[in-house]
């Protein structure tokens, strides 16, 4: 997932009545909400504090204690592979539709890529130059990449066995089968063989290895074969070893003509088992005496060097090309394979044992996706919805429904449209004089950036900051900025040392000959797809505090100066995370104070050493603390007299979580604030963030209520113990609440 990762996370658990609103209290008032939270695997506090007649406590001060021991913080790369477990876990869930838990288990391989990609081979990188700088956990680098080692291969074995197991025995049964080499009829050999002459033989090149030919350099991630030979060939040379790169350009799933399927049945077979089976061909003369697959995941992190640049977008188009030749970090080979040829790519790679994964089928299991978007089988898939849209935005000038009241949108059960129809109103109307907006995961060809380059071509003042180092999308990027440009836009690639990661976009709009401000805040990215599968707000706005801070905010990053003063909105990497500690403190406050003391934090990580040990104290003030931490999370909950009022949950489903929201009850007054960061300290300190106020109470009442939901969630909620284990929360006999089918109930179109 990098949060590009987990494409297409989707689910379906239960139908949900108004009855279960009624009477599970998910939309009730806070307090019995709050009272109506349970958590069954343990015994746990209520959510709320006051369990007094009066209905406050008095908390006395707690003994000094050491918030920088290690013992209190989890190991942030250990915390991660648990979270690609939990996703993992989803291919078991037998609530969710068969080619969706398929999904989840490809999802949990790709995730697993990056994985191996970006920490692994940073940790590998630390250990390489002798750095033994630890995180605030404590563990030594060689030491995690230790126990990453063991748990990787025991999860990556039990991942072929779901695959081959349960999840193809129980396709099959569903008509949709995976032919092996050894299944193939009679007819389905002479159209391999057919298919092999036709389409792999003209574009496959097989490397023989010999002192004229050395081992050749592959792409990251590709698949390839090793071959053993024996004979001679036409020039005399004695056989050997060689390489067979799979062409890239070639599916690695291929569908069978119906005609050659069984009755009732959808059949596919893998590149890999057609070049297995005619690989003699290849090499005319000389016997094939083994032929086994095996791919090789290299470090794809990019660096650039601030001082050295003087034009990042040259500078990554060069990186980008380096990325595919990365160290390696992973080798991935057929189980089958024989112990000396193993000994010998290791040794090409210079890896060790540890980074050897034996698997048991398709060593590039990601590129199995392919078959969800062929398969028409809408019986073995999440029923569709239609998201909603707010009768305020149905009809008429979206500038007027905006200037009358905010507008927050919650996707994907809200449609994303509105935002993408506002900058095509923007494009056209005559009185919008400027668009200011940032980019970091978009697509060249997104609706998006269509109407920026109308609005630009149109005469209109736009001004794009363009965050090239988005991971895995510097590409997409690069060639949206060219097309952004060439229309006319002025292309900001943001500031050198900091990724410009806030949502923003920011219109000026002539209105009755006085200028009118209006911007959009999210929490996730412009992106129309991934607006359908991730959680995430939309909050639009004319209110004047906003727009002037996100005007401001614009204004510093395009030009040079001292920081401005920004007055509503929250700014990395200058006010936000000094602000969030004074709020975690000014809640310890209230509680010590006797007082009602709730914080509820929904994020996607939490890392940051200097916040986690604001919510220990907090928590050791007698705050109820309530963290829906989606992914990574150092804290550890539930250490009596530390953390004992610290509640974790990681809420896994259909829809991938990427909301940002931090609620303080503040004596009555409550905060809440959406937000484009994480809890983390490159979020905090090396990233350009924002986070906003929800100003309008209906609004903020709504939000609350929202992470209710959450927090009442026992069917893909998972409870972080104090050991650092996940455990999943079941309804045992209560009625059955999927947050996320609550919310689409609640909000997705009736229709």
């Amino acid at each position: 997932m990098q949060d590009p990762a987990i494409d297409g996370s989707q689910w379906e658990h239960t139908v949900f009545k108004n009855e279960i609103f009624k009477n599970e209290g998910v939309f009730k008032n806070e307090n019995a909400s709050q009272n109506e939270s349970s958590d069954t695997a343990s015994e746990a506090a209520p959510l709320r504090l006051n369990r007094t007649p009066t209905g406050v406590q008095t908390r006395h001060p707690v003994p000094e204690t050491d918030l920088d021991d290690p013992l209190l913080y989890f190991n942030r790369e250990l915390s991660h592979l648990k979270f690609n477990i939990r996703v993992l876990e989803q291919a078991l869930d037998e609530s969710h539709p068969l080619l969706n838990r398929l999904m989840f288990l490809l999802i949990f391989s790709s995730n697993m890529d990056e994985f191996f990609e970006i920490r692994v081979a940073g940790l590998k990188h630390q250990v390489a130059l002798g750095d033994d700088t630890t995180g605030a956990d404590g563990r030594l680098p060689k030491a995690v990449l230790a126990e990453i080692s063991q748990i990787a291969h025991q999860q990556i074995i039990r991942q072929y066995q779901i695959l081959n197991d349960t999840l193809l025995p129980q396709l099959e049964t569903q008509g949709l089968r995976f032919r092996r080499r050894d299944q193939w009829t009679k007819e389905q050999k002479a159209w391999v063989r057919e298919f092999f002459d036709n389409e792999i033989m003209p574009v496959i090149s097989p490397i023989g290895l010999d002192p004229s030919h050395p081992f050749p350099r592959l792409v990251n991630k590709s698949l390839n074969f090793i071959v053993r030979l024996e004979g001679k060939d036409a020039f005399g040379r004695a056989g050997g070893m060689a390489i067979l790169p799979a062409p890239r350009s070639l599916p690695r799933l291929i569908a069978l003509p119906k005609s050659l399927c069984e009755e009732g049945f959808s059949e596919y077979v893998f590149l890999s088992s057609m070049i297995h089976a005619h690989a003699d061909e290849l090499f005319p003369g000389m016997s094939v005496c083994g032929c086994y697959q095996f791919r090789l995941t290299r470090n794809a992190d990019m660096s650039v060097d601030p001082e050295e640049v003087s034009d990042l977008a040259s500078a990554l188009r060069g990186e980008l090309l380096a990325r595919r030749y990365g160290n390696g970090v992973r080798l991935e080979v057929a189980e089958n394979c024989p112990a000396d040829l193993i000994d010998f790519l290791l040794t090409q790679f210079e890896l060790g044992p540890d980074d050897l994964y034996l698997v048991e089928g398709p060593v590039n299991l990601t590129r199995m996706m392919a078959v969800l978007g062929d398969v028409d089988r809408p019986d073995l898939v999440y029923r569709p919805f239609t998201p909603s849209i707010p009768n305020s935005l149905k009809s008429g000038s979206l500038f007027q429904a905006i200037a009358k009241h905010d507008i927050l949108l919650h996707h994907p059960f809200q449609s994303f449209t509105p935002i993408e129809d506002l900058l095509r109103e923007a494009a056209r109307d005559p009185n919008v004089l400027a668009i200011k907006q940032t980019l970091y995961r978009t697509g060249a060809e997104s609706p998006i950036v269509s109407a920026l380059v109308d609005a630009a071509s149109l005469g209109k003042e736009v001004t794009v900051v363009i965050e090239l180092r988005a991971r895995f999308d510097e590409a997409d990027n690069l060639v949206l900025a060219s097309r952004l440009q060439e229309a006319g836009a002025i292309v900001i690639y943001g500031i050198m040392a900091y990724k410009t990661h806030a949502k923003m976009l920011h219109i000026v709009r002539r209105e009755k000959g006085k200028l009118r401000h209006y911007a959009h805040l999210g929490t996730g990215n412009y992106h129309s797809k991934t607006a359908k599968l991730y959680t995430d707000y939309s909050l639009l706005t004319a209110n004047p505090r906003l727009c002037s801070d996100v005007h401001k905010v614009f204004q510093q990053l395009s030009g040079m100066g001292k920081a401005r003063r920004i007055d509503t909105l929250l700014h990395a990497p200058f006010t936000l995370h000094e602000r969030l500690v004074e709020m975690i403190e000014r809640e310890a406050q209230h509680a010590q104070q006797g007082k009602r003391a709730h914080i509820i934090i929904k994020c996607n990580s939490l890392t940051e050493p200097k916040l986690i040990r604001a919510l220990y104290r907090a928590s050791q003030a007698g705050v109820e603390c309530d963290l829906i931490i989606r992914g990574m999370c150092c804290l550890r909950p539930g250490v009596p007299g530390i953390s004992d009022n610290i509640r974790v949950r990681s809420i896994i489903g259909r829809f991938l979580e990427h909301t940002r929201v931090f609620h303080f009850h503040n004596d009555g007054e409550p905060e809440i604030w959406c937000s484009s960061a994480d809890l983390m300290a490159r979020n905090m300190f090396h990233r350009v963030e924002t986070c906003f106020p929800l100003l309008e109470k209906k609004i903020a009442t709504r939000v609350r209520k929202d992470l209710e939901t959450y927090l009442v969630d026992n069917c893909q909620s998972w409870r972080l113990q104090p050991d650092g284990q996940y455990e999943l929360q079941c309804p045992n006999g209560s009625a059955p609440i999927s947050a996320q089918e609550t919310l689409l109930y609640a909000y997705a179109s009736k229709s």
